[in-house]
C-alpha cells in the first residue's frame, strides 16, 4: 500500500494496490511518527490549560496509550493464527484516520506506514489488502453495512478468526482515538480542519431497529477447552454482566486486547443519564440495535425514529438537546467538531470534567458499536 501525496490535499491518501518503486516519497510530517504519546499524539503538550483535566482522567488516557502500543506496536511477529503484519495494522489505522478526517492521526499513521515494505505484488496479496482496506473503510464510515458477507470476504483472503477480531479492535480503537482527539481539540478552541473529499456519516435506517430477529455471533466462539492460559485469565477478568458482556467469548481470541479494552472502561465512572443519552445517540447513528436496546431513557422512542426527531422533541429541555446535538456531531463528523459545539453545553452549566466524560462515553460507544456490528448479526 503505497503512500502518495496528492496536490491540493493536506492529508495522505493511500491505495490498496502494492507496487514497487525505486525511491519512496517521505511522509508529509515525518516527525509525527516519533511522538512519545501514541494515544493523544502530543496533544497534551499543546494544551496546558487542560492539564487539570488530563490529571483527573490520567488512568483513562494511560489506558488509551496502552491500547495504542498493544494494537499498533513498533514491531509485530506473525504466527499461523495471527497473520496481521505491522503494515496491515498501520494501513488499516491510516484508512480509519482518513475516514474520520482528524489531521493529527492522518499525519501519525502515514509517517509510521511510509518506511515499511508493503506486501508483494501478487494477486493474492493485493486482494487480501484490498479486502482489509474495504472492510476498514466500511466499518469506520458506515458500520451498519457490515454483514456476514463482509466477514466471509476476509476469510476467503486468508484472515483467521483472531485476525478478524484484532482488525475490528484496531478499527474501533482508532475511531475512538479520533473522537477523543477531536473532542479535546474542541475544548481547546482549535480551528476546525476539514479534509477535502470526506463526507458525513449517514445515519442507519430506522427499520434496522424494528426487526424482532435475534442477533447471533458471526464468528466461532472460543471454546474453554481450547483456550490458552492467557485467554482463560482474560475471560476470568472480563465482566460477567452488563454492556457487551456476551461478546467476551469472541473478543477472547485476542486476549491481550480484551484485557486492555476492559481496563479502559473500568477507568470511567458509571455513566450518568447524559452519558447514557450520548451513547444511545451514537448507537442510533451507527446502527447498533443491541446497544440502543440497552437505553431506556426518555428519548428512546424518538431516537428509534431518528436523531433529528430526538432533537426536535427535546427543545424544552436544552441540556438534553445540547447533549444530543454534541454526541451526533462527534459521531458523524469528528473532524468538524469545534468550540461552537461545546458552547451550548457550557451555557447549560456542564463543567469541563463532565464535558470530557461525554466525549469519552460517546467515543467509546462508537468503538463498542463497531465491535457489535462486526461480531453479531441476524
Amino acid at each position: 500500500m503505497e503512500p502518495r501525496r496528492y496536490a491540493g490535499n493536506s492529508h495522505w491518501y493511500h491505495e490498496t494496490q502494492a507496487s514497487s518503486r525505486v525511491e519512496q516519497a517521505p511522509p508529509l510530517y515525518p516527525e509525527a511518527a516519533e511522538v512519545e504519546d501514541r494515544f493523544l499524539l502530543g496533544l497534551q503538550q499543546n494544551a496546558s490549560e487542560l492539564t487539570p483535566l488530563f490529571k483527573r482522567f490520567a488512568p483513562t488516557l494511560q489506558a488509551g496509550q496502552r491500547l495504542s502500543l498493544l494494537l499498533l506496536p513498533p514491531s509485530v511477529t506473525t504466527t499461523q493464527t495471527q497473520t496481521l503484519t505491522l503494515y496491515d495494522r498501520l494501513s488499516s489505522a491510516l484508512t480509519v484516520a482518513q475516514i474520520t478526517g482528524v489531521q493529527r492521526l492522518c499525519n501519525h499513521y502515514a509517517a509510521r506506514l511510509n518506511p515499511l515494505p508493503g506486501p508483494d505484488s501478487s494477486r493474492e496479496s493485493n486482494n487480501r489488502l484490498t479486502q482489509m482496506t474495504q472492510f476498514a473503510r466500511q466499518l469506520a464510515s458506515q458500520p451498519a453495512v457490515i454483514d456476514a458477507a463482509a466477514l466471509q470476504r476476509l476469510d476467503e483472503v486468508g484472515l483467521t478468526t483472531p485476525d478478524i477480531i484484532s482488525l475490528a479492535q484496531i478499527i474501533g480503537f482508532v475511531s475512538y482515538q479520533a473522537r477523543v482527539t477531536a473532542g479535546i481539540q474542541a475544548l481547546m478552541g482549535l480551528p476546525v480542519r476539514w479534509l477535502p473529499g470526506l463526507n458525513d456519516m449517514t445515519d442507519a435506517e430506522a427499520q434496522r431497529f424494528s426487526s424482532p430477529e435475534q442477533w447471533r455471533a458471526r464468528l466461532p466462539l472460543l471454546e474453554r477447552r481450547y483456550a490458552s492460559e492467557r485467554q482463560l485469565i482474560a475471560l476470568e477478568n472480563a465482566p460477567k454482566s452488563g454492556a457487551l458482556a456476551e461478546m467476551i467469548w469472541l473478543l477472547a481470541w485476542d486476549a491481550a486486547t480484551l484485557d486492555a479494552w476492559r481496563g479502559l472502561q473500568a477507568t470511567l465512572k458509571p455513566a450518568a443519564s447524559g452519558e447514557k443519552l450520548a451513547q444511545a445517540v451514537a448507537a442510533r447513528i451507527n446502527g447498533s440495535k443491541p446497544c440502543l436496546d440497552r437505553y431506556d431513557g426518555p428519548w428512546r422512542s424518538e431516537l428509534l425514529q431518528s436523531v433529528d426527531a430526538a432533537l426536535a422533541a427535546s427543545q424544552r429541555q436544552p441540556t438534553q438537546q445540547a447533549i444530543i446535538a454534541f454526541a451526533a456531531q462527534l459521531t458523524r463528523a469528528p473532524e468538524r467538531l469545534s468550540a461552537a459545539h461545546v458552547q451550548p453545553l457550557l451555557e447549560q452549566g456542564l463543567t469541563p470534567v463532565r464535558l470530557f466524560s461525554l466525549i469519552q462515553y460517546t467515543a467509546l460507544a462508537g468503538w463498542n458499536n463497531r465491535l457489535v456490528q462486526t461480531l453479531f448479526g441476524h
